[in-house]
Parts: structure tokens; sequence; C-alpha cells
């Protein structure tokens, strides 16, 4: 091969690398991190004060979505967001709340009570997977009240949903993160109302 010719291949092998390079980097997984606005209930606050432990696992909870082919899609992060929420939500539901870095902690409080949230389940429904007009999340919580020795007073799991029409959006990212918002702000709304209601936190509200 003359060295025009061995130009020509170089480049042309420089182009098919480069190109290959694309195709990788374009399948990589996609980043959503969860984000939105969260209002304060309008409830009566009961005479209790609470602290509250939010744990690795709620902090840094993430979700993936795989393809049908089994590649990493979407890289869902909705620790903080769920954090946000309940500092939305929380001080306005009791008397005192205090945040603390172990459970240990809250008996230097004199606190009535722990709570200590966590995520059990979180799923995701696409329009494409599911040829629906819209983008869903579900979301299943754990939801614990402890007292400062760490014996539990209630533990009850809630369910939160929300969706988003596929037509309201310009991009998956911003659908996704509508759709999971809209899910926390389910959330916000049962919990709050039901908080009291649960039998064993009624039980113990009545002989606090």
């Amino acid at each position: 091969m003359g060295t025009i010719g061995m130009k020509k291949f170089k480049v042309l092998g420089s182009a098919v690398a480069l190109l290959s390079l694309a195709a990788l980097t374009g399948c990589g997984v996609s980043n959503v991190v969860i984000e939105g606005n969260f209002p304060t209930p309008n409830i009566n606050k009961l005479p209790i004060s609470v602290a509250v432990y939010y744990d690795d696992a709620l902090r840094d909870f993430s979700y993936i979505e795989y393809s049908e082919t089994g590649r990493e899609e979407f890289n869902i992060e909705s620790g903080q967001s769920h954090i946000q929420l309940f500092n939305a939500v929380l001080p306005a539901m009791f008397d005192q709340v205090i945040y603390v870095d172990s459970i240990e902690e809250a008996q230097e409080y004199g606190v009535d009570a722990v709570f200590a949230p966590a995520i059990e389940e979180f799923q995701l429904a696409l329009p494409t997977k599911t040829k629906l007009d819209v983008y869903e999340v579900w979301i299943k919580y754990n939801m614990r009240l402890l007292t400062v020795e760490g014996d539990y007073i209630a533990d009850w799991v809630l369910t939160s949903y929300g969706k988003t029409p596929t037509e309201s959006f310009r991009s998956v990212e911003s659908a996704i993160n509508d759709a999971a918002v809209v899910a926390l702000r389910d959330l916000a709304s049962s919990f709050s109302l039901s908080f009291a209601q649960v039998p064993e936190v009624r039980d113990w509200l009545d002989n606090h």
C-alpha cells in the first residue's frame, strides 16, 4: 500500500474509532436527580417532640431502570428529595422536631419518640415499555416510630403514586422527575393525614 493509501487508511480508522466511542458514550446510563418543591401541610400539630433519623440508605437512595436488553438506562437519585419532603412535613405535624445522626443521639434530647423512615421499593413505568401515554412512579415506604431506646412503637407501610402525561414534557428525564415529585407529594398528603390513625400510633398517643 502506498503512502497516500496508508494515510487514508489511518484517517478512516480514526474516524471509525471515534464513531465507536461516541456510540458507547451514547449508550451510557442517564442520571436523573429528583428535584421539586414540597408544600407544608396545613394541619394541627400533635403535642409531642420527635427526633428524626435519616440513615445512609435513605440519604443515598437511587434506583436503576434497565432496558429490555438488560442495559442500565436511567439512574434515578431521589434520597435528597425525600429528606426535603420530610423536612417540610414533619415540623407541621409535631410541636418539636430535632434531626439526629443516630438513634442513640436522640436520648440526649429527651424527645418522646424517634421517626426513622425507609424506602422499601421504587418502581418506574416508561411509555416505551407499557405502551401508555404516561410516565408512572410508585414508591413503597416503611415508616418506623421508635422509642429513644430503639424499640418499635409502630412500623407500617405507605405507598405513593405519581404520573405525568407524555405530551407535557420535552425530555424523558423531566417526565421521570415530575412523576416522582407527584408521588412524593402524594406521600406528604397521605402520611400527614393518616399518621395519628395508625392503630399502634393512636394507642401510643392515647397512653402517652
